[in-house]
């Protein structure tokens, strides 16, 4: 029997009644594509970015590592990674750190499965065909489910979207830079190779 191929289009939501542990092995057994899925159950297919988008995602990730190599203070996260949010949500921010201390309360086998908490802190980069608004919901939904800093990065406008608990969103206009504030201490994005 010859394999089927399925086109999807570029985001598919889908309302499907899967366990964590099947969602688990659906990710695990379609590892091309990105899935995440929402409080209320509905599932979010992805295909891979494109090329210019990759390499933006690379470089934060780089940068987030590299900082977090010399201070050693939590663990980093690509696009790849996985959390189960308190809301019940399971998301892949396309980078995130968790705290060191949060990271070692976790068991082996919450280790190896999608982490069972929101990251502390949070990127969504947007890409070519994202949408700002499902971008900022995204955002508000970390921040809601006890995330303490999250950074928005829009290429296409040059603009960084700010979240923090209990504060209005704050808005930067073609920074060259911007800091991980005290959640991130002594962490600065430089932002020309994103732009």
């Amino acid at each position: 029997m010859d394999a089927a191929t399925i086109y999807l289009p570029p985001t598919l939501e889908l309302k499907i009644d899967l366990t964590d542990e099947q969602f688990l092995q659906l990710c695990q057994n379609n590892r091309e594509l990105k899935f995440e899925r929402t409080q209320s159950g509905e599932l979010i297919i992805m295909p891979p970015t494109g090329g210019t988008t990759s390499d933006r995602n690379s470089d934060l990730n780089f940068q987030l590592r590299s900082w977090n190599r010399q201070h050693n203070l939590g663990k980093v996260f690509d696009s790849s990674g996985g959390f189960k949010l308190p809301n019940g949500a399971d998301r892949s921010p396309d980078a995130s750190w968790v705290r060191i201390e949060r990271w070692e309360a976790l068991t082996s086998e919450e280790k190896d499965k999608f982490l069972p908490l929101c990251p502390d802190f949070v990127i969504e980069l947007r890409s070519p065909s994202d949408s700002l608004q499902t971008l900022r919901s995204k955002m508000q939904e970390y921040i809601d489910n006890g995330a303490r800093l999250g950074w928005l990065i829009d290429p296409k406008r040059r603009v960084i979207e700010i979240y923090r608990p209990d504060r209005d969103v704050e808005i930067l206009s073609s920074p060259s830079t911007v800091s991980g504030e005290d959640v991130l201490p002594g962490f600065v994005l430089d932002l020309t190779q994103i732009w």
